[in-house]
């Protein structure tokens, strides 16, 4: 694969490399105490252009492929997880929607501030009695003449508290279940628009979620992304772009545990040896190593499959849920190898731990993403 790679990809690539090593990692103590990530670090960000990953260079994004977008994912895996989802979701769910849907003078009017990280994206389908279940949508969205009202809300919804447009997801038809859903870019300062305070989570500090709510909020007609009742198709499309960077987010971080239990286990000494030399430990290794370059294989498949413009709602799902089970897998090894140090805070791979639970629960829970793959299978399925 890194043959075919573009000479300035390879270069991006060493750089984003500096900037989580030099930058973001030196005050990852900061974002977890703070809940907050500094200032310095997000406009170094939008210096290197990570706020426009895949959004075309004409509307001043980096215009990368899927491929090279995941390898830039890959690598901001290994830092601190809030940050890195602030990016993930902002490049991921929060824009493509408008690059791969939008209208010329939806992509016109978003994409420019969206590339610079300007504005900031997210994407709201989520809701108390609609999760999992996307066609049991509350949220109302009724036309009147140049405008659809819409009402209802939505919850943990990644970069709500900062996002300047989200792409959310109402129903203008309930009788026609998930063919009556339509989606619109719903800007922060509409009328009727509003958002509850920062959710308190178990990890991912930095990166924010909340509820929004949505009273009598007037949205233009020209807001709307793609037409009536394509909501849903819209939100597939979305989520299975969203499911492999997620997959190459979780993949750095389970590089970066490699990285901290192989040194640890060779400093760290017992009985008068490194650790390493006790055969559980190595086996421990061995499986996070093989684990690891499995999720790689599978991972550049599915993007390389993206590029090419297959259909991957079966290989996105798939990636997805192998990517989150292993990035678990490899974090309560790491733990292990630690053994009581990987309990303290003071060391990342507590953070780390708690940070990998959710990427089985958001972006659809590993159970759906089985639910989807089955269904995938059964449309295959000739006899």
């Amino acid at each position: 694969m890194k043959r075919d790679l573009r000479p300035e990809i390879r270069q991006l690539q060493a750089v984003v490399r500096d900037f989580v090593r030099d930058v973001v990692e030196p005050v990852a103590h900061v974002i977890e105490e703070e809940d907050r990530i500094p200032e310095e670090v997000v406009e170094q960000a939008k210096e290197l252009g990570l706020f426009g990953l895949s959004i075309p260079e004409k509307y001043g994004g980096l215009g990368l492929n899927m491929t090279e977008k995941c390898l830039l994912l890959e690598e901001l895996g290994k830092t601190h997880n809030g940050f890195t989802s602030l990016i993930g979701a902002h490049t991921g769910i929060g824009t493509v929607g408008i690059v791969e849907m939008g209208t010329k003078e939806q992509r016109e009017r978003f994409l420019p501030k969206m590339a610079t990280g300007e504005w900031i994206g997210a994407f709201a389908l989520s809701e108390p009695e609609a999760g999992s279940h996307a066609a049991n949508l509350r949220t109302r969205a009724e036309r009147r003449g140049d405008r659809y009202v819409l009402n209802g809300m939505k919850h943990f919804i990644t970069n709500g508290p900062e996002a300047h447009v989200i792409t959310v997801m109402a129903s203008t038809d309930p009788s026609k279940g998930a063919k009556g859903i339509t989606s619109f870019l719903v800007e922060g300062d509409f009328p009727g628009f509003s958002r509850g305070p920062a959710d308190v989570k178990m990890g991912l500090r930095g990166s924010h979620t909340c509820q929004l709510y949505f009273e009598d909020c007037e949205v233009p007609v020209a807001n709307r992304l793609g037409e009536e009742g394509e909501g849903y198709v819209n939100a597939l499309k979305i989520l299975a772009n969203g499911r492999a960077s997620l997959a190459a987010r979780c993949l750095g971080s389970c590089e970066k545990l490699l990285e901290l239990s192989l040194d640890y286990a060779m400093q760290r000494k017992q009985f008068g040896r490194p650790i390493f030399e006790n055969q559980a430990i190595q086996h421990m290794l061995a499986d996070m190593y093989v684990e690891i370059e499995t999720l790689r294989s599978m991972l550049y498949r599915v993007t390389f499959m993206v590029d090419e413009g297959k259909k991957v709602i079966k290989e996105a799902a798939a990636v997805k849920l192998y990517a989150s089970e292993v990035y678990n897998r490899i974090a309560d090894r790491a733990v292990q190898i630690f053994g009581g140090m990987g309990y303290m805070r003071e060391l990342p791979v507590e953070r780390f731990y708690r940070d990998a639970r959710i990427t089985r629960i958001y972006e659809g829970t590993s159970e759906i993403q089985r639910n989807i793959i089955a269904a995938q299978l059964k449309k295959e399925y000739v006899r």
